[in-house]
């Protein structure tokens, strides 16, 4: 391959051309490549592309994986929370179908019991175990309920914890 007329294209001080393989490199700058360029140079190590490619890659996946179980976490409680208020909505309900006569208060609790003689709902003060002769033999006891500041009804246990 034939050299250019002019041995210095760039004309800088730090710049001459150089020949690669047989091919002409036109312009080469000492100072702009991280590697050494001339036999006194310091010594250096190629890196290994491939491995710092796959180390990347697994700390990628790795924080990623991460993110993606707290988000399914996430929508699990909000899940879990959907369907807490989807069952206070439906006791909400079955206790504003009951029939009931006396006055209700926020914050206290009431039994929800189906009347097999009437065939309807009944909203109770009395639970099972508070009849001193027994319980009515038309009464099957559905749940336990309490009425919240917010209108709605939740069900409750015997301690008189949320069910849910």
């Amino acid at each position: 391959m034939d050299k250019p007329d002019r041995s210095n294209v760039a004309k800088g001080r730090d710049s001459y051309d150089s020949e690669f393989d047989g091919t002409m490199v036109p312009f080469f700058n000492r100072n702009v490549t991280p590697y050494a360029t001339e036999a006194g140079g310091p010594k250096f190590d190629l890196v290994p592309v491939t491995k710092q490619k796959d180390i990347m890659l697994n700390v990628a996946r790795l924080h990623a994986q991460q993110e993606y179980d707290r988000i399914v976490d996430l929508v699990r409680i909000l899940e879990k929370q959907a369907q807490q208020i989807k069952r206070r909505l439906e006791i909400t309900d079955m206790v504003h179908a009951a029939v009931y006569d006396f006055q209700t208060y926020h914050g206290n609790t009431y039994w929800l019991l189906y009347d097999k003689r009437k065939d309807c709902t009944r909203l109770s003060i009395n639970g099972p175990d508070d009849w001193a002769t027994g319980v009515p033999e038309d009464y099957e006891y559905i749940t336990q309920v309490k009425w919240l500041g917010d209108h709605t009804w939740i069900e409750i246990d015997k301690d008189g914890n949320n069910v849910n």
